[in-house]
């Protein structure tokens, strides 16, 4: 994690990463809930301009931090929300850190609905073309999401179909909530993303629970910190569920959950799966295998223990094309690429994680 003052540190010192950058989480944000309705159809306009709507679910948290979740300095000044302002996010991201590509995350979240979900796909086709017209129109180095209204799967998998082909779209984009995406209600989804020649970003949300009391601990710093509980139940969904031996071109990848706890959960599903293998027949690999191949974690926001263990941590992956590297930006968390990574590990294997591997994966030319 990088704070505003290291932020500021590194501009002073002009410590500017000289090599190309893979940014695989950039947070784009809408200038306000009505910005929508000018991509809505009625009747759906109407619930967004003559309706008391307060927009997506949110947190049930008030975070003490300077500008909430999101950087000072990033804030436009004129009352929209960081991340809404083309011009500053050019200068303080892609030109400051030489990002070749910025994969555009959002966080607008139509999956995160419970109830209304024709009003939820609709919103994610509005949303998918704001980011073509606002975003990846403006910037060729912007790579794009497709978002969808994961409780319609078919009519999610005709949304992917119909903005999928775009030529800067590289993924679909599946909110962590509190259902298991590898339920095979979901499969629609996943089978349109490999049709469409796409991958599967998993990013928590305001609907990503814990497994304590009602999902919400008491406090911010306990949620933020029990975050990884809900990637891992998604991985071991994905795998038990075959949902790689089903789409085997399919490429998940995780955003924003951290990383230190894949070692574990592979030898404990390893150790599971030689005594009950028969349950899931269809599994036809070592779990460890499965997601050592299908699998890849955003550094962001990166654990900061003793350097030589993060290194031995990344060597008992397995795989050191696992790791892509994340800014979070325009977000508190923001992992600047100058400082980020811990010093034991060698240039080379810093190279792959600051861009080799995000250019493999998504096949950048």
């Amino acid at each position: 994690m990088t704070t505003n003052t290291q932020v500021q540190n590194s501009k002073n010192e002009k410590a500017n990463v000289k090599q190309p950058i893979i940014d695989v989480d950039v947070h784009e944000m809408l200038p306000n809930l009505k910005h929508i309705a000018k991509y809505l159809d009625q009747p759906w306009k109407r619930w967004v301009t003559d309706t008391l709507w307060g927009g997506l679910r949110q947190l049930p948290y008030v975070q003490h931090l300077d500008g909430g979740v999101e950087r000072v300095d990033a804030k436009p000044g004129d009352g929209r929300p960081a991340g809404s302002d083309y011009v500053l996010m050019k200068q303080q991201l892609l030109d400051e850190y030489n990002v070749e590509h910025a994969i555009l995350t959002g966080l607008f979240y139509p999956s995160t609905m419970r109830a209304q979900f024709e009003f939820g796909t609709a919103l994610a086709s509005a949303y998918n073309d704001y980011q073509i017209k606002e975003w990846l129109e403006k910037d060729s180095r912007f790579k794009g999401s497709v978002h969808i209204n994961c409780h319609e799967p078919e009519k999610a998998a005709y949304e992917i179909d119909r903005v999928g082909q775009h030529p800067q779209m590289v993924q679909v984009l599946l909110p962590i909530g509190d259902f298991a995406y590898g339920d095979p209600r979901f499969h629609p989804i996943f089978e349109a993303a490999q049709r469409n020649g796409l991958h599967i970003a998993m990013h928590q949300s305001t609907r990503t629970t814990t497994a304590l009391d009602n999902g919400y601990p008491r406090y911010f710093i306990e949620w933020h910190s029990l975050l990884p509980q809900a990637f891992m139940s998604q991985v071991v969904s994905l795998v038990c569920n075959g949902v790689f031996e089903k789409f085997p071109n399919l490429k998940c990848i995780l955003l924003e959950g951290g990383f230190v706890w894949i070692p574990a959960l592979m030898w404990r599903l390893d150790h599971n799966y030689k005594s009950l293998r028969r349950e899931v027949p269809w599994l036809k690999r070592m779990p460890s295998q499965v997601i050592r191949e299908h699998f890849h974690a955003a550094t962001q926001p990166i654990e900061q223990p003793d350097p030589k263990e993060m290194l031995q941590m990344v060597e008992m992956i397995g795989n050191d094309k696992f790791l892509l590297f994340a800014t979070d930006y325009p977000h508190w968390d923001f992992d600047d690429p100058n400082t980020s990574l811990p010093t034991t590990f060698s240039k080379e294997l810093k190279r792959k994680i600051l861009y080799d591997n995000a250019k493999e994966l998504y096949g950048f030319k």
